[in-house]
């Protein structure tokens, strides 16, 4: 019987040499006579370790990492394939401690399962939870994912249940799933590594909610810059479609839903729910005015539920275990469990997920590690680029929705990305406003305009011209651009810039007391 060994397919993995282990072990086996089997599976998670290579073992699967090719001829000589003793050997990959600590639910099968393997899937829980919501009615699959407490995971946090809800109750000859899988914030990669790790487990949450909800096509809008995602997730579709797990009669349940990856190209503004539509819609990808919601009148004038990947992830171990099983993870109002995302100056970059409720200090150094080059950090921006910068002092907040926003910070989709101290934070200001300039779709003025101002105005302050000014000029900026954009493009740029102005007033080149000027 053939030894099995996992090479991650992950793109952050193939980024470090994981293809090129692949091909070394491959070729070392076969000139040594061993019989191998490489599974080419998702990541773990734990980045600073790719590529990771695993063994099956009797005891569980023992880990290898950073494994690089030209290391491979002396894995085998330590007799890797049986778990052997080796410089690079981690021990069992379930007990390294970054790992055990986690709660994983919705990314329990990556980095375990061949992702393109229906029948893998299926052999890990998969499909349980279809098989249960085509059992039920429409409001009890509704009820249940209410129930659960989960939120959008994509930033807004908005409650998934209440707008099913809508849509269900919206009388329509035709209804929408949308998933949002344009990932553009800065330092996230759990919608990708779902994708590529794990795809059917979006398609199974995307199909529940298309019975859920009586909709019968779905659309993944996938951003242009994940091509190993688009493949997996072809290739998936196609096997759901031969297995009957998508078509016009789902497990001869008569239930109708139809599914395909449509390409972004690239506009950081259609990661917004509207904007996102119109591009799918063929349109140049502008902000729509709401009312009406995307619920009521969404792509085409239809009903339509917009979920992020992580939100629509989550929804089978739902269905599954049921929404008090989920509800029984996190604190408050935030339920269930969080990806969160460690990049940026850390030790130990990759994905955690954990239920609501940890701090952030906890994150940072229990996980992460502290900073990759040892210095204090000063600085952790959470929530992509648009999330406010936190200095030390807010390190102990819980990682919970509530708690964030008491703040004025935005815990969004789970991404941290860390500084140390050597970080100039106005120039961080200066990157946050320039960006939103940038990416603004230029359909309202205060983000066109006031993002372009913004950014010359902090120039001036950066080069100390009439500081007291300019400070005050940029604090109405952004006063503007908060309550005056159309979308959170516009509308939360003023996070990361007055969070840098509060909290790091001395690389503005003015004293503490400045904003009372």
């Amino acid at each position: 019987m053939s030894q099995k060994i996992y090479v991650s397919a992950d793109s952050s993995a193939l980024s470090l040499g994981a293809e090129r282990v692949a091909v070394a072990i491959a070729k070392e086996a076969q000139q040594r006579g061993v019989e191998i089997e490489i599974i080419r599976n998702g990541s773990r998670g734990m980045y600073w370790l790719e590529p990771l290579v695993e063994v099956g073992t009797p005891a569980g699967r023992v880990a290898y990492g950073p494994v690089q090719a030209n290391v491979v001829k002396s894995l085998f000589d330590s007799n890797f394939t049986e778990g052997g003793t080796h410089p690079l050997s981690l021990g069992l990959t379930e007990e390294l401690p970054y790992f055990k600590r986690q709660t994983r639910l919705t990314f329990a099968r990556v980095g375990i399962t061949d992702p393109i393997s229906l029948q893998d899937y299926l052999d890990n829980e998969g499909y349980k939870g279809l098989m249960n919501a085509l059992r039920m009615d429409q409001a009890n699959i509704v009820k249940a994912v209410t129930d659960s407490g989960l939120r959008g995971r994509g930033g807004a946090a908005f409650p998934t249940g209440i707008k099913w809800n809508t849509v269900l109750n919206t009388p329509s000859d035709q209804k929408y799933i949308i998933c949002n899988a344009d990932e553009g914030d800065s330092g996230t990669f759990s919608d990708r590594m779902i994708m590529e790790g794990d795809p059917f487990v979006l398609i199974e949450g995307m199909t529940i909610a298309g019975i859920a909800v009586g909709a019968t096509q779905g659309y993944i809008y996938l951003r242009v810059e994940y091509p190993h995602a688009h493949k997996t997730l072809n290739a998936a579709i196609e096997k759901a479609y031969q297995a009957g797990y998508l078509g016009a009669d789902i497990q001869g349940s008569g239930k109708h839903f139809d599914l395909e990856v449509r390409l972004g190209a690239g506009a950081y503004v259609c990661g917004e729910e509207t904007s996102l539509m119109e591009s799918l819609e063929g349109k140049r990808g502008l902000v729509r005015f709401k009312p009406p919601l995307p619920a009521i009148k969404g792509l085409f004038g239809k009903p339509t539920v917009v979920n992020n990947v992580i939100s629509l992830a989550s929804v089978p171990i739902i269905l599954d275990k049921g929404g008090d099983y989920y509800r029984d993870f996190g604190l408050g109002r935030s339920r269930g469990t969080l990806p969160l995302q460690l990049a940026g100056n850390i030790k130990h970059p990759g994905l955690v997920e954990v239920a609501f409720g940890m701090t952030l200090r906890e994150l940072l150094y229990d996980f992460g590690g502290g900073s990759a080059t040892g210095r204090p950090i000063r600085a952790v921006q959470v929530g992509g680029p648009l999330g406010a910068y936190m200095p030390e002092s807010q390190f102990d907040t819980p990682l919970d929705y509530e708690a964030f926003a008491a703040i004025w910070t935005v815990l969004g989709h789970g991404g941290v990305v860390v500084f140390d101290d050597t970080v100039n934070m106005a120039e961080m200001a200066r990157y946050s406003m320039e960006f939103c300039a940038v990416e603004s779709c230029g359909k309202c003025t205060p983000c066109r305009i006031g993002s372009t101002r913004g950014v010359e105005v902090i120039e001036d302050i950066i080069n100390g011209r009439e500081l007291v000014k300019n400070v005050a000029l940029l604090r109405d900026l952004c006063n503007t651009l908060l309550n005056g954009s159309l979308c959170a493009l516009g509308g939360m740029t003023p996070y990361p810039v007055l969070s840098a102005l509060n909290h790091f007033s001395e690389d503005f080149g003015i004293d503490e007391n400045a904003e009372a000027a």
